[in-house]
């Protein structure tokens, strides 16, 4: 049965004692004092046994739901024939995987590492490379403002959040950052010196906002006259989140280098660098990396998207979007939650300004995981297995607290 009242001064706290062994951990984020213990589907399940429902996946990473079985069998099956043969040595699933994640994106060639950082740094390398190469040494890459591409040094330097402007400096030199959708601004910031233009298709971190049509092809259409890499990155897009297997397919334009990380092993630290024949510019030395290729991760990625494509995840993601998209419209009509907004599975809208946090943590208490990017937005990432149940009882606990919180 939903809590209807809480105590206002009590939004922040967990009725949880705080975790024994927390002094023990870095202090790198605020974290609530639940301490999870097990998944499965939609749910995650504390140690003291309450069940919550999960639209936030792991930002974007249980694309299978919690502990799936997929998963599960392929760790079983591979860690009981070979574990990590070195990046010196070809390995089975690395072959197999390696030609089926290539087909699928229409890409040529395709370099695996741990993270999304990782598979983004791989892409600003290679970027470079070309420049070095093919561009009279030029080094440059534009990004766009409000964009997330990882939290390496180079990273937080392709990154346009404001707010990390001057974090650790001085930082990686040679990215310049311009406004989505403004495509003047983005033909007046390229120069002789620009090798790539490296954007994300809907901004998650940024707050779930999207690239238009006629902005990704005038991005297309700079990078063939000047010969620059477009570099699409869907660390939190790809693997059917959107509604396809990846996002780029919804505008019909092929990148010449996509990053993949996330869902892409459901759970399991696995990323993907992927690239045209053409671009197959590394020299050994150039770039590895002690996991990249694991036949343990090679077998999970594989897993997972031999899943997604035979379970047709993406289009269960594109139709429970619409679903969930058309109820929180009708949510809108009678409280204070506007601009509903997003593709597929991953998915936004507006609550005024400073209740984004305040809404999270209602919820968390009546057993719902929701996440809010910003102080005035809450963003929807829940499993590509999410059913029109799972979006019911998630929509109860979301009108209620938009109620109890005076938001209505």
């Amino acid at each position: 049965m939903l809590q209807t009242k809480i105590d206002k001064h009590d939004l922040h706290q967990s009725d949880a004692p705080a975790p024994f062994a927390a002094e023990s951990l870095l202090s790198i984020t605020n974290r609530s004092d639940i301490v999870m213990e097990r998944g499965n589907g939609m749910y995650m399940y504390d140690t003291a046994g309450k069940a919550y429902l999960d639209f936030i996946s792991g930002w974007a990473v249980n694309s299978l739901g919690h502990s799936p079985a997929a998963l599960q069998q392929a760790l079983i099956e591979q860690s009981g024939t070979l574990v990590h043969s070195s990046p010196a040595f070809y390995n089975k699933p690395l072959l197999q995987y390696a030609a089926e994640l290539t087909s699928a994106a229409g890409l040529d060639k395709v370099f695996f590492a741990s993270s999304g950082a990782e598979a983004n740094e791989s892409a600003v390398k290679l970027a470079r490379k070309h420049g070095e190469v093919n561009l009279n040494g030029a080094y440059e890459i534009i990004s766009l403002s409000n964009s997330f591409h990882g939290r390496t040094l180079a990273m937080m330097s392709a990154t346009g959040k404001s707010h990390w402007k001057t974090l650790f400096e001085p930082k990686v030199p040679g990215f310049k950052h311009v406004p989505i959708n403004d495509i003047d601004a983005l033909f007046a910031a390229i120069s002789n010196q620009t090798c790539a233009i490296m954007l994300e298709l809907v901004q998650g971190e940024g707050g779930v906002h999207q690239v238009s049509e006629a902005y990704l092809y005038a991005v297309r259409k700079a990078c063939d006259m000047y010969g620059m890499l477009l570099i699409i990155d869907e660390v939190q897009t790809g693997m059917g989140r959107t509604g396809k297997l990846f996002a780029h397919q919804h505008y019909g334009i092929t990148p010449d280098v996509l990053t993949l990380g996330k869902g892409i092993g459901a759970g399991f630290p696995l990323s993907a660098m992927l690239t045209k024949e053409q671009y197959d510019l590394f020299t050994p030395g150039d770039q590895g990396g002690t996991y990249c290729g694991s036949p343990l991760a090679a077998a999970v990625g594989l897993a997972v998207l031999n899943e997604i494509i035979t379970r047709d995840l993406a289009g269960n993601a594109e139709q429970q979007g619409r679903y969930l998209i058309m109820r929180l419209k009708e949510l809108s009509l009678t409280t204070s939650l506007s601009n509903v907004r997003g593709l597929g599975l991953l998915l936004a809208f507006d609550v005024p300004e400073g209740s984004a946090a305040p809404l999270v943590n209602y919820c968390m208490r009546q057993g719902l995981l929701l996440n809010a990017p910003n102080s005035s937005t809450i963003r929807l990432m829940p499993a590509l297995i999410v059913s029109k149940q799972d979006i019911d009882e998630m929509l109860a606990i979301l009108k209620l607290a938009l109620y109890e919180l005076n938001l209505a």
